[in-house]
């Protein structure tokens, strides 16, 4: 039956930024289809997330790590391998942003969102997917963005990182495919998050982007988990290398 292949049943995911907003929307949407989660967060605290998924009957471990710390990789993978017993799943949603203008944007700004936003997505695939690789299979789920297609405003480093996202994301579908790993993204459009609340609250920015959004409203984190449960799932192993918008409609307009 064509529901059983979105069970999660048994899978175990690993989800970065799974304290609040989109990550914790995500892994407890793992959660519902099934799945024991480890969670990674850097300085928020991850209770309610852990206390949602296991009031579920779900297992759920806390990882506690700085991702622009190359040291801290490798931790991740192996905490997560010892907690869960392997896995399945990775989902890459840690995400921070800087806003100044093009001129006057630092290196701080640039290299901060680039090691986070970029450099920790690849390095986190590369050591879970030599994990996934030993067991012939794996999902890895890279959140883009809709500043993965379009250059935005004010936030440079941001828009090269998540161009970065969507174009890694085809390469190591590229590579990795033949070894049973699909990658694949989510591209979320404009989302109720503590990220986006200076464009909630810019009231001129929030009504050029509620008129630009065919559906009419900013999406909410819950709307996120249809995704991610689908490209988690054996109901897409003929996806590889795709870039899922979940927009509302942005970008059709």
């Amino acid at each position: 039956m064509i529901l059983e292949k979105f069970s999660l049943e048994g899978k175990k995911a690993l989800i970065t930024g799974a304290a609040r907003g989109l990550g914790q929307a995500m892994a407890v949407g793992l959660a519902e289809a099934g799945a024991d989660v480890a969670g990674v967060s850097h300085s928020s605290d991850d209770a309610e997330t852990k206390a949602r998924i296991e009031n579920m009957g779900r297992k759920y471990f806390s990882i506690k790590a700085d991702l622009k710390k190359m040291s801290e990789i490798e931790r991740v993978i192996k905490e997560a391998v010892e907690n869960l017993g392997h896995i399945d799943i990775l989902v890459n949603n840690s995400g921070i942003i800087r806003r100044a203008p093009a001129e006057d944007f630092t290196e701080e700004a640039w290299d901060d969102v680039m090691d986070v936003n970029a450099k920790a997505v690849f390095f986190l695939s590369q050591a879970a997917a030599r994990h996934m690789i030993k067991r012939g299979k794996g999902k890895i789920i890279n959140i883009a963005s809709l500043l993965s297609f379009q250059g935005g405003i004010l936030v440079a480093s941001y828009a090269a990182s998540k161009g970065a996202v969507a174009t890694l994301t085809k390469a190591m579908a590229n590579e990795w495919a033949k070894k049973g790993i699909n990658v694949n993204a989510i591209a979320p459009g404009y989302m109720k998050t503590q990220m986006t609340l200076p464009l909630q609250k810019d009231e001129n920015r929030n009504e050029a982007i509620l008129e630009r959004i065919p559906m009419g409203r900013w999406g909410e984190p819950e709307d996120l988990k249809g995704a991610a449960v689908f490209l988690a799932s054996e109901a897409s192993d003929y996806v590889n290398g795709h870039i899922l918008c979940v927009d509302g409609g942005w970008l059709g307009r």
